[in-house]
């Protein structure tokens, strides 16, 4: 039997092979298989409050070390929450990651009801 990892799992040993020590964020449904990738050491999570505090969190390690700052929240307002401080770090020309898992690409579109996807209309005019 093979060990497999999952995308998010990948995604943060990669990180850590790229000298990454610290990701800041929230623990949430979204970000289970990115946190379960944390479970080797290499990479640790910083939690903060709310996703907007990530964003910053980052953007001030970025500023302060010089080395990319990482933020890692959920899908759909964790994204948008997270928004200004990837743009106060694009404006500065800090280097920032915002990591953000989605929902299963089967998913998406069919109104399932799926947290944070968008319920798309499939009626057709005049229906």
């Amino acid at each position: 039997m093979t060990n497999r990892m999952t995308c998010g799992e990948a995604t943060i040993r990669l990180l850590g092979r790229y000298g990454v020590r610290e990701v800041f964020g929230i623990p949430g449904v979204h970000t289970l298989d990115f946190c379960r990738g944390l479970d080797t050491g290499e990479v640790r999570h910083i939690q903060s409050r709310n996703e907007q505090g990530a964003g910053f969190m980052a953007e001030g390690y970025a500023r302060a070390t010089g080395r990319p700052g990482v933020a890692l929240v959920i899908s759909g307002p964790g994204v948008t929450n997270a928004a200004t401080a990837v743009g106060q770090a694009w404006a500065d020309s800090l280097p920032l990651l915002l990591l953000s898992a989605e929902a299963s690409s089967e998913t998406i579109g069919k109104g399932w009801g799926v947290t944070h996807t968008v319920n798309t209309d499939t009626a057709e005019p005049g229906d």
